[in-house]
C-alpha cells in the first residue's frame, strides 16, 4: 500500500508515482505551453501518429466556422492505421483483440486474424451493394464481430452508425430512418446474468417501422440456445466469410473531411441527434490521447470497460488503442457476474496494464467490499482511468488504494460524445492529480467558465463550461441538420465562436477543472437554484455511503435515492447523518424530503444511472421504456419503498 496515511480531500494533490514517470509516454513538463505557443500546428504531432496516403497542406481552416476543417488536403484509411500497417510492420502475431464472453468464453484475433476477417467482411458488404459514403448501422452488443464491422465499413469508405444493442427497437428504427441507411448489421441475441435474450426480434420490430428496404446481416452468437430465423432478406454474418474466404480489399482513401462514423446521442435530453465524426482529425486526437493520457503502448493489455455502443468504446475500445497496435480487451459480460470478483479475476488473469471505467462502476465496487480486488493479484496495473461522470475524493481514494494499490496514477477524464475525444485531464507523466477535479484542459484546448451573460465568471465559482478553440475530434456537424449544430452548440462573440457544452463546472487557481453536471441538473426550491450534483455528491461524501442519485418530485421537492456500502444498514441513523451533512454543506433548502435507501440504483448496461426512472418512482408514474436497464428489479424495490413508507 502507499504510504499515505490518511485520505486526500478535495482540492489535495499526489505526484504520480517516480516509477511511472520513469516509463511515461509524455514527460515533458513544457508540453502544455508548447501546444499553446505553436496553435494550430502543435496537433500535427497527433496526425504524425498515423499513415497517411497523401500529407495535409494546412492543418486547420477556419474560414467557415464553426465548421471547421482539419488537415486540409490530407488523405487516409481508419482501417489501414488500424490493421494493415502493423502487419505489414512485422507484428502480425501480436495480439489485436482479446474477448471474454459472458459465460467464460475466450477468442484472441492476432492482427493478422483482424486483417483477414476485416479483409473478408469488407468484400461481403461490398458484394451486398454497399458503396462508399453509405451508412451501415450495426445493433450488437460487446462480440468481437461489432469492432471487425466497424474497421470493415471503414475499410470501404462507407460510414458506421452503431447502435447501443440496450436500446429498444423504436430506437434502432429511428436511428436507421434518420441515418437513410439501408444495411444492418446485427446477431441473434446476447447474455444478461446467463440468460439468452433475443435481438433479432428487436431488429426486425424496428425495420418493420421504417419506410425503406433495408438489408440484414445476422451474427449467429448464441447458437442452439437461442435458434433464430435468418427471412429472405438476411445473410449469415459467418457464411459471408466463407463465401470471401481469402479475399482482400484495398483500403479507400479517404480525405481528412470525411464521415468516418455516425453516432446518435441517446436523446435522454431530447430529440436524438447524429453526430457526425470524421476520419482525419477524430482518428489523429484519439491516437494522441490514448498515447499521452492512456500511455499505452504495443506491449500493453489495454481494459477499457465501456460498451461500444456509445462514444468512450469508438474512441478507446477500437480506434485509439488499435491505432497504436496495442491489445484492447473486450468483455460481454457484467462485472458481478457469476461473481463480484469478475473484473478482478479478468485483470489477474490477463496481466490488464490499463484500466479505464467509471465511476458508478467503481462505486459498485466499493458498495461490494474491498475483499474483491484484494483477493487478486492487480500488480499488473500500471494506469487507472475514470470516464463518465465525476468522480468525488471518497470513490477516488478508494480506486486509488484498493485497485492501484497506491502505485497507479489515475487520469479522470472528461469529454463528450461531440468532442470525440479526451478534452481535459491530467497527463500521467507530467500533471500532479486532484482527487474530485478532472485535472486541467489537455494542451492544444482552452476553455473558459462563463456566467449566463457570457463573461468569465471569478476563480473557483461555477459557471458554463465552453470551449473557446476547435479541436481535431470536434463534431464537424449533426447529420442532415446544419442548423441545430449551430442553435445548440456554438456561440459567436467579439473573438470567434464558443462550443456551450451544455455542462457546469469550476476552475481553481491551478486550472484545474471540477465539472458539477448537466446546466439542466439544476432545480430551484424555495426559490435557490440548486446544484442537483453538488447534493449527490455531498451525500456520497458520507461515510457509508456508497452512491446517490437526487431527483424532484412533482411537488419541486428534492427526493435522494441512496446505496450504501456492504454491511453498512441504511437507517434512521444514517437518514439523520445525511441530512446534517446537506444542511451544514449546501443548506436546508437541499435537505431531501425523503431519504430511500437501496441495494442498487437502477443502471444502464453502461453504467448510467436512470434518472428518468427515478422521476416516474417518485411521482408514481408510467416507468415507459426499461429495455436498457441491467438490473430491472430495482425499479420493483424502488416502488415498494416509496409505498410503503
Amino acid at each position: 500500500m502507499s504510504d499515505r496515511d490518511t485520505p486526500l480531500d478535495g482540492g489535495d494533490t499526489v505526484d504520480p508515482p517516480r516509477g511511472f514517470v520513469d516509463q511515461a509516454n509524455v514527460t515533458n513538463e513544457r508540453i502544455h505551453e508548447e501546444f499553446d505557443e505553436g496553435w494550430p500546428e502543435c496537433w500535427e504531432r497527433a496526425a504524425d501518429l498515423l499513415d497517411w496516403s497523401e500529407p495535409w497542406t494546412k492543418v486547420l481552416n477556419d474560414d467557415d466556422a464553426p465548421f471547421y476543417e482539419w488537415f486540409v488536403d490530407g488523405t487516409l484509411n481508419a482501417a489501414y492505421n488500424c490493421v494493415d500497417r502493423h502487419v505489414e510492420s512485422g507484428r502480425k502475431s501480436h495480439a489485436a483483440i482479446k474477448w471474454e464472453g459472458k459465460l467464460g468464453e475466450t477468442r484472441t484475433y492476432t492482427y493478422q486474424d483482424l486483417y483477414r476477417e476485416v479483409n473478408e467482411f469488407a468484400a461481403a458488404l461490398r458484394g451486398l451493394g454497399v458503396e462508399e459514403d453509405d451508412v451501415v448501422t450495426l445493433y450488437m452488443p460487446v462480440i468481437p464481430e461489432l469492432p471487425i464491422a466497424m474497421l470493415a465499413c471503414a475499410r470501404i469508405g462507407a460510414p458506421h452508425s452503431v447502435v447501443f444493442a440496450g436500446l429498444s427497437g423504436k430506437a434502432l428504427g429511428t436511428r436507421i430512418e434518420r441515418a437513410d441507411s439501408e444495411y444492418l448489421v446485427t446477431c441473434d441475441g446476447y447474455y444478461r446474468r446467463g440468460n439468452a435474450f433475443n435481438l433479432k426480434n428487436k431488429a426486425d420490430d424496428a425495420l418493420l417501422k421504417v419506410d425503406h428496404d433495408v438489408r440484414s446481416v445476422v451474427v449467429d452468437r448464441l447458437g442452439e440456445t437461442l435458434p433464430h430465423t435468418i427471412d429472405d432478406a438476411d445473410r449469415d454474418y459467418h457464411e459471408l466469410l466463407d463465401e470471401h474466404a481469402g479475399a482482400t480489399v484495398d483500403p479507400v482513401p479517404r480525405s481528412a473531411e470525411d464521415m468516418l462514423f455516425l453516432m446518435y446521442t441517446s436523446g435522454t435530453t431530447g430529440e436524438p441527434k447524429g453526430v457526425e465524426h470524421t476520419t482525419g482529425g477524430y482518428l489523429s486526437q484519439v491516437a494522441w490521447t490514448s498515447h499521452a493520457v492512456l500511455d499505452l503502448e504495443p506491449a500493453d493489455m489495454y481494459w477499457c470497460s465501456a460498451d461500444i455502443g456509445w462514444i468512450t468504446g469508438h474512441s478507446y475500445i477500437v480506434y485509439g488503442p488499435l491505432t497504436l497496435g496495442t491489445t484492447t480487451m473486450l468483455y460481454e459480460g457484467s462485472p458481478d457476474y457469476p461473481e463480484r470478483d469478475r473484473v478482478w479475476d479478468i485483470v489477474e488473469r490477463n496481466a490488464v496494464d490499463v484500466f479505464y471505467t467509471a465511476p458508478t462502476a467503481i462505486r459498485s465496487f466499493m458498495k461490494w467490499g474491498e475483499e474483491y480486488p484484494e483477493s487478486h493479484d492487480l500488480s499488473s496495473l500500471r494506469l487507472l482511468g475514470t470516464v463518465g461522470e465525476p468522480i468525488g475524493p471518497r470513490a477516488w481514494n478508494w480506486y486509488y488504494e484498493h485497485v492501484g494499490n497506491g502505485e497507479c496514477p489515475i487520469v479522470d477524464t472528461w469529454w463528450q460524445t461531440e468532442t470525440g475525444a479526451m478534452m481535459v485531464t491530467t497527463l500521467p507523466g507530467v500533471d500532479p492529480m486532484k482527487p474530485g477535479a478532472a485535472g486541467p484542459a489537455l494542451p492544444g484546448t482552452d476553455l473558459d467558465i462563463v456566467g449566463s451573460d457570457g463573461s468569465s465568471v471569478a476563480e473557483g465559482e461555477s459557471g458554463y463550461l465552453s470551449i473557446t478553440r476547435p479541436w481535431p475530434a470536434m463534431v464537424r456537424s449533426l447529420y442532415d441538420d446544419e442548423d441545430r449544430f449551430i442553435e445548440e452548440y456554438w456561440t459567436e462573440t467579439d473573438d470567434g465562436w464558443r462550443y456551450e457544452t451544455g455542462d457546469r463546472a469550476r476552475i481553481d487557481a491551478d486550472g484545474y477543472v471540477s465539472v458539477l453536471g448537466r446546466v439542466d441538473d439544476v432545480l430551484t426550491v424555495g426559490g435557490v437554484r440548486i446544484e442537483i450534483t453538488r447534493v449527490e455528491s455531498t451525500i456520497a461524501g458520507v461515510d457509508g455511503v456508497v452512491e446517490a442519485a437526487v431527483v424532484a418530485g412533482a411537488n419541486n421537492m428534492l427526493y435522494a435515492y441512496v446505496s450504501t456500502e456492504s454491511g453498512r444498514m441504511g437507517d434512521d441513523a444514517l437518514r439523520d447523518l445525511i441530512n446534517e451533512t446537506v444542511e451544514r454543506s449546501i443548506g436546508t433548502v437541499a435537505t431531501p424530503l425523503r431519504i430511500v435507501f437501496t441495494t442498487e440504483l437502477p443502471k444502464t448496461r453502461s453504467g448510467k444511472i436512470m434518472r428518468r426512472l427515478l422521476e416516474s418512482v417518485t411521482n408514481g408514474e408510467p416507468l415507459g421504456d426499461t429495455s436498457a436497464l441491467r438490473n430491472p428489479e430495482s425499479v420493483g424495490e424502488l416502488q415498494a419503498a416509496i409505498r410503503d413508507r
